[in-house]
């Protein structure tokens, strides 16, 4: 059974870092496509970041420059480094996964983790 379990939010200061994990378990991260999903109350889930199995990478505008997203495929763990966060980041944010090519299409995604709030203060 594939599972996808999160860590890392919490709150921080306006131009603070935090680093979320998702750990990922009944699969191998190397052979999907992994991506970093928002989403504020009443609003629709949207792109982060994504990541292949190939290492290529993907990052909405408003976050370009400032996360990283990452995996470790030893330890099936996908990161987003989060810096310089402002207040309009706060969010839930949610890991998923999906097989095949990677897409900005939060629908696309078919394993979702249960998500984690990161909230920052002006």
């Amino acid at each position: 059974q594939v599972q996808l379990v999160e860590s890392g939010g919490g709150s921080v200061q306006a131009g603070g870092s935090l680093r979320l994990s998702c750990a990922a378990y009944g699969y191998t991260t190397s052979s999907v496509c992994m991506g970093w999903f928002r989403q504020a109350p009443g609003q629709e889930r949207e792109v982060v970041a994504t990541i292949y199995a190939d290492g290529s990478t993907f990052y909405a505008d408003s976050v370009k420059g400032r996360f990283t997203i990452s995996q470790d495929n030893a330890k099936n763990t996908m990161y987003l480094q989060m810096n310089s966060l402002k207040p309009e980041d706060t969010d839930v944010y949610y890991c998923a996964a999906r097989w095949g090519i990677c897409s900005v299409v939060a629908d696309s995604f078919r394993y979702w983790g249960q998500g984690t709030q990161v909230t920052v203060s002006a």
